[in-house]
């Protein structure tokens, strides 16, 4: 909080904020809990996320029986003052049944992210049989999955050369696809490299 910004306003929501929790390497949207001023202090004060439990009406730590802990990354309050957006390192799901998320119903879409949808798909090829399926294609040939990223890195360079933005755009977009694909052979997870880009920033 900015001295200057808004303060928690704990008396419109009868004590009670709303807190979004945001996996900040992915961006996706984890859960939607609520805080008291207790709660709110402990998460500031122990690096980790804490809750108040409407249902049993106290402070919980979030994975204190699971593991599934959040440990803080940032803490941001709407203009308002009456919600929270808690940007989270997660460990295992942080739904209770077990799912990444809380959001798993989807009333409309597919509630996938660009990238976590396009993996998703890749991850689906992996037993495609390779007549119909590019991906498939490319999973199971490794010598071709690897030409085409650096092909396709050598485009990249070429619009950039060039500085076609628009050209550049749509190689960076093969790039990256190809690249996934062999992560995916790999067995490398995206989320293990966008870590690595957080602690590097770090």
């Amino acid at each position: 909080m900015t001295p200057e910004g808004p303060k928690p306003d704990f008396a419109k929501g009868g004590g009670l904020i709303p807190a979004v929790a945001q996996d900040v390497l992915t961006g996706e949207v984890l859960m939607l809990a609520y805080m008291n001023e207790e709660a709110l202090r402990a998460t500031l004060e122990t690096g980790y996320v804490h809750y108040w439990s409407r249902s049993k009406n106290r402070l919980w730590k979030k994975g204190e029986e699971s593991g599934h802990v959040q440990r803080l990354h940032s803490l941001s309050l709407d203009c308002d003052g009456d919600a929270l957006v808690v940007k989270v390192h997660q460990t295992g799901p942080a739904c209770h049944t077990g799912n990444a998320c809380c959001f798993f119903t989807h009333l409309h879409g597919t509630g996938e992210t660009a990238l976590g949808g396009l993996w998703a798909t890749i991850e689906a090829r992996r037993d495609a049989p390779a007549e119909g399926s590019y991906t498939a294609k490319l999973l199971g040939n490794e010598n071709l999955r690897l030409k085409k990223v650096v092909e396709e890195a050598g485009e990249v360079l070429m619009a950039a050369k060039d500085h076609d933005a628009k050209a550049l755009t749509y190689e960076a977009a093969d790039v990256i696809y190809h690249l996934l694909v062999v992560l995916a052979a790999e067995g490398v997870h995206p989320r293990d490299v966008l870590a690595e880009l957080e602690r590097r920033r770090k």
